[in-house]
């Protein structure tokens, strides 16, 4: 029974230590959405290295597939961090689809990412579900900087603006490959934001 009970409360640090190790910042706020789908599973969360915040981001797309193909739209969403002085740059990324090309990164002229928009496509029915389709953001200086996704479905409500310094982290929800069924990639994503 004792050795039992060590081996439980070995897993519970050793599960502690690993949740610690896998956000490894502390974050103010979660920014979400209310239009994002809900197919796929949550990835895990990417946070920018510690002192550096998202003042741009790319995103990985696939162009619309002619004939009777199933498009994907929006797979992936890339943050690119640095600290203030702009100096050093990290790109984090959460869970990703496997389809498209990685756009050029979208810089905030000054500052950080504050919020963002996401485009959605609603369920299609029998049609070609796409899910999420682009993203923008507005960064602390007011610029709003929109993503190359694709133009399927309407934008939804801005998300709040971090009550911190800006948005430092991310994760996504992304559906798996379905084989010959009607794949959606990217559906729904949160945004941290640190002080």
């Amino acid at each position: 029974m004792h050795h039992l009970l060590s081996m439980f409360l070995l897993l519970a640090i050793i599960g502690q230590h690993v949740n610690v190790q896998a956000t490894g910042r502390n974050y103010k706020s979660v920014l979400t959405v209310s239009n994002g789908m809900s197919w796929g599973s949550w990835g895990h969360q990417d946070m920018c290295p510690t002192g550096m915040y998202a003042a741009g981001f790319s995103l990985r797309v696939e162009s619309h597939v002619s004939g009777d193909f199933d498009d994907t739209a929006l797979n992936g969403i890339r943050l690119h961090c640095v600290y203030s002085s702009r100096v050093s740059a990290a790109n984090v990324v959460s869970n990703a689809g496997h389809w498209g090309e990685w756009t050029n990164i979208k810089w905030c002229p000054s500052g950080f990412l504050k919020a963002f928009q996401l485009r959605v496509e609603s369920a299609q029915g029998k049609g070609d579900d796409t899910a999420a389709n682009n993203i923008r953001f507005s960064c602390s200086d007011g610029v709003v900087l929109m993503g190359d996704g694709t133009g399927w479905g309407d934008w939804g409500n801005w998300s709040p603006a971090c009550d911190g310094r800006g948005i430092c982290g991310i994760k996504t929800r992304v559906e798996n490959p379905q084989g010959n069924g009607d794949d959606t990639a990217l559906n729904d994503v949160e945004m941290y934001c640190c002080d």
